[in-house]
């Protein structure tokens, strides 16, 4: 009976190269003191026998590890989406593999889970998003194991880590600036959750437009929803019931700006002509629904590329003893997007209003 074709190892590399386990484990992870003429001799060998390289087999070269983590908190969408493209482009690129894991930001057994991640799958480094980027317990974890992190969007402690973000306060205040320019004065405001950095930041931005036009937030136009399409039914139905109903709504996301609509065209209330709606991420949904929705681009793919980036930099200055400081931080540019969902307050007459654009 014909014996089964063996997988080529690590060990006939080295064999057919002559040379250790651990030069073609250096060749394959591509470190600089290798000489040309055995790093040739190593990739013949690997081309001629077929090999493919496993984790452990690459792990071997100084005890490194190959395997890059993404903690976030929330249940998915498009946002976490783009986010672990962003950072599977630059890991496949340099040769490492991306572990995803949702960590739920207030389970009691945040520390058990983060900790056992940790220890039973060696990570070289991590990309946390929120609302995890703010959270103290998996920080003390990453921190106690010395694994480095990046964090995207932080809200804490900014100058403790390296961190990939957009200026969030000036894209609402840019927004909300759009708003006030086209003569609206009652603006309603969808908050998202309490944990996301983000949701201080955007209304804190929507809260010092209205300061510099003489204006001030109305409590009962204020309402809170999850950064999702479901939460943010109830909250514009709320806002759009009221007889002294808001002119226009800036909801926290596309998501929540894309159910504002849809509640506004169940009651028949016609966009943009008697309510102006925005919101913010410039994801798909922003494109999809009708009319399409007045937004803030903010370079999600870019800034999880980034943070990828900043993280393979750390990890090779760890690897050589020398950490960086200051830790990197890195600010993105956003985009104020005009599309068709918002006009002139009802009364106003539109040609004598600008519109505001910011990059």
């Amino acid at each position: 009976m014909a014996q089964p074709h063996r997988k080529p190892t690590i060990n006939d590399v080295a064999a057919l190269a002559e040379v250790s386990i651990k030069t073609v484990s250096r060749v394959m992870n591509k470190e600089p003191n290798v000489r040309d003429v055995v790093r040739q001799r190593v990739q013949a060998a690997i081309t001629q026998l077929g090999y493919q390289p496993s984790l452990s087999a690459r792990s071997l070269a100084g005890e490194r590890s190959f395997l890059i983590g993404h903690f976030y908190g929330d249940t998915g969408g498009q946002y976490t989406h783009d986010i672990q493209l962003g950072m599977l482009n630059r890991c496949r690129a340099a040769g490492y593999h991306l572990l995803i894991e949702e960590i739920a930001y207030n389970a009691p057994d945040v520390e058990e889970r983060a900790a056992a991640l940790v220890n039973q799958v060696r990570m070289a480094g991590v990309v946390l998003t929120p609302p995890v980027t703010d959270n103290p317990i998996v920080l003390g974890v990453l921190q106690r194991a010395g694994v480095p992190y990046v964090r995207i969007a932080p809200d804490r402690d900014i100058d403790t880590s390296p961190i990939v973000r957009i200026d969030e306060w000036k894209a609402t205040r840019d927004l909300t600036e759009h708003l006030i320019n086209l003569g609206h004065r009652r603006i309603g405001f969808i908050k998202g959750k309490a944990q996301h950095a983000a949701t201080r930041l955007r209304y804190a931005g929507f809260c010092e437009a209205l300061a510099d036009h003489g204006l001030a937030p109305m409590p009962d136009l204020i309402e809170v929803g999850e950064f999702n399409y479901a939460s943010a039914l109830p909250a514009a139905t709320r806002l759009l019931e009221r007889a002294d109903r808001p002119t226009a709504i800036l909801a926290s996301n596309d998501e929540m700006a894309a159910a504002t609509l849809a509640v506004a065209h169940g009651m028949g209330i016609t966009v943009p002509e008697q309510l102006s709606v925005v919101g913010f991420d410039d994801m798909p949904i922003a494109t999809m629904v009708w009319p399409q929705l007045v937004t803030i681009r903010q370079p999600v793919i870019q800034m999880a590329e980034a943070a990828a980036d900043i993280l393979l930099e750390l990890i090779k200055r760890k690897d050589a003893g020398v950490w960086e400081n200051p830790m990197p931080h890195r600010q993105l540019d956003h985009s104020l997007i005009i599309r068709g969902s918002t006009g002139p307050a009802p009364g106003q007459p539109g040609a004598a209003l600008r519109p505001v654009r910011s990059a």
